[in-house]
């Protein structure tokens, strides 16, 4: 592979670091970047974790087997604590003739010439980066007089990189957190339909077992319809906790991705509900994480407002790739009872309709929704993948 130079490596690297929003993945693209701009054999970058030692430390150029061979994540102590505690670059012809080196352990491999520089957010360091062993071609090798350094021009790409890392961090700690939050919404939202449903089956048990016990004496064969009635409810009331369960359990997505989970989820309320409730799934690709995130909530949107709200008898649920190809398209449609869009939306009354179309256009993708009244709805949602 040709080594990128200049300009068009810098940006190369920019554009990788922006490209993906989960913290890990930005941090092991910022420390891949930073080994391919500046051609070095090792790198590596610590995050602190506030307590003296590193939350994550992510390296590349070191085999897996390399990497468990040497131990447990390094503490902070000398130069990489000095890096993270004074904040300023540091560029060594050889990092073990430093008054502040340290040792490494055995299995660690060599490393001689050194540049480190932090990653900050105004005063906050947010973490450091370190490259060693800068490769060189022999002609390079002998007009250095045998050996190879990083240079300042090496240092200034580096503090350009380093600028825009923090940023790309930054936002990638908001998204996560903004999922964080996400996830809390849809707990309260399962809260209140856990109330609405499950809360309302379990008292109408209560009020039936009564029944059933007050008949027990007088009328046998009425309490033991009323018994009857008390597994009926009780059946319910279990399904409608094993779907609640099942919508808690974010792991499953990323596990089992898009079309596995939405089959799980279908497959409940198909039992929960006596509307049918099927899942049509064609060969789509898989997508990135926050696109798979928003189908699978403006599933559960559109699902919730077919089964309580539009008194549907079938419910199909379709995910497959679009026409023309690359990413995918959802559509949820119900013989409802429908609505008039745009009355409803005059009215204030969305059914989620917003919260789905933001959902839409924060992946890129685009929201339509089709339907009039004793005609049913159409939901549908198209993401254009990576």
């Amino acid at each position: 592979m040709v080594r990128r130079t200049g300009l068009a490596a810098v940006s190369a690297a920019l554009l990788a670091m922006n490209r993906t929003l989960e913290v890990r993945d930005v941090l092991q693209t910022i420390v891949s970047s930073a080994r391919e701009l500046l051609d070095a054999r090792y790198a590596a970058l610590g995050v602190p974790d506030g307590a003296g030692g590193f939350a994550q430390f992510i390296v590349d150029g070191v085999s897996d087997r390399q990497w468990k061979a040497i131990g447990p994540l390094p503490r902070q102590h000398g130069i990489l604590a000095a890096m993270l505690h004074d904040a300023t670059p540091v560029r060594l012809d050889d990092v073990r003739q430093d008054p502040r080196f340290e040792g490494w352990p055995a299995a660690h491999p060599e490393m001689s010439d050194f540049l480190g520089m932090p990653i900050a957010d105004g005063d906050e360091v947010l973490g450091a980066l370190f490259l060693a062993t800068k490769r060189c071609t022999p002609e390079q090798r002998r007009a250095a007089g045998g050996g190879c350094a990083f240079t300042e021009e090496d240092e200034e790409l580096l503090g350009i990189l380093a600028q825009h890392a923090a940023i790309a961090l930054t936002n990638a700690r908001l998204y996560e957190r903004s999922r964080e939050l996400t996830i809390a919404d849809e707990r309260a939202r399962l809260a209140h339909e856990l109330h609405d449903a499950v809360a309302q089956k379990l008292f109408s048990l209560r009020l039936t077992a009564q029944a059933a016990a007050t008949l027990m004496d007088r009328d046998p064969v009425r309490a033991r319809s009323e018994l009857r009635q008390v597994t009926h409810l009780a059946a319910e009331a279990t399904d409608e906790l094993r779907a609640a369960v099942i919508e808690l359990r974010p792991a499953a997505l990323e596990e089992d991705g898009l079309a596995a989970t939405l089959r799980a989820q279908i497959q409940v309320l198909d039992r929960a509900h006596p509307a049918r409730v099927t899942l049509e799934a064609g060969d789509a690709k898989p997508l990135p994480a926050a696109q798979e995130e928003a189908l699978l909530r403006v599933a559960q949107e559109a699902l919730h407002n077919a089964l309580r709200h539009a008194a549907a008898d079938r419910v199909t649920v379709s995910l497959g790739p679009p026409p023309a190809g690359g990413g995918a398209v959802l559509r949820i449609t119900d013989d409802g009872a429908g609505f008039d869009p745009e009355a409803v939306r005059g009215a204030g009354r969305h059914l989620g309709l917003v919260s789905m179309r933001d959902r839409a256009q924060a992946v890129g993708g685009t929201l339509t929704v089709r339907s009039a009244p004793g005609a049913g709805t159409v939901i549908e949602m198209e993401v254009p993948g990576v």
